[in-house]
């Protein structure tokens, strides 16, 4: 009879690739496969480690939400400052919907986390987009919010489209030029 070992705490050294990183990588793909953020049990069944050993590399499960989330949100287009800043902010905006429309249920972790990195990381892309236009603070932070409000519902429709019609984020073009006269006008 065997008896299997069993992988508390710490990391051995017979566990030598895991890695923040691998842990990140590992529970974004079960994010694509499953529609949701895993759950520790099981990112750590696909990682073959006792969920133990994940507590060792992040805090709890709100430091492991906000690093996952926070490394999806640095895969969405990085923009430049440019006189072509509505051709930066169409990339920086369909490439945040089809990141949406990949990770499922991105959009609903992203709405219910109390931490603000991802936000930040968006904020910063979005801040440089604009910043040619040289908005005052209290105009980029309503344009920020409009926009944003706007891509949220956008994403959502998205996913509740049942018309048979593909509904993706090239839909945005007319919408986001509206958008663009506003913020020049």
């Amino acid at each position: 009879m065997t008896v299997k070992s069993k992988k508390r705490g710490r990391p051995t050294g017979s566990v030598g690739n895991l890695s923040s990183e691998t842990i990140i990588d590992t529970a974004k793909a079960l994010m694509r496969q499953e529609g949701k953020v895993p759950s520790i049990r099981a990112l750590a069944g696909s990682l073959t480690v006792d969920a133990m050993a994940i507590y060792h590399y992040f805090e709890n499960k709100n430091a492991l939400l906000e690093a996952i989330t926070t490394s999806l949100i640095d895969d969405i287009y990085q923009p430049t400052a440019s006189d072509d800043w509505e051709n930066e902010l169409s990339s920086l905006c369909k490439s945040y919907l089809e990141l949406l429309e990949q990770y499922s249920g991105l959009l609903e972790t992203l709405l219910s986390m109390k931490s603000h990195g991802p936000v930040e990381k968006f904020r910063e892309r979005f801040l440089t987009v604009i910043e040619p236009l040289n908005l005052n603070q209290d105009k980029q932070h309503n344009a920020e919010s409009l926009l944003i409000d706007y891509l949220h519902g956008f994403a959502l429709a998205m996913r509740c489209n049942q018309t048979g019609c593909a509904l993706t984020p090239t839909f945005i073009n007319g919408p986001l030029t509206l958008y663009c006269n506003a913020l020049t006008a």
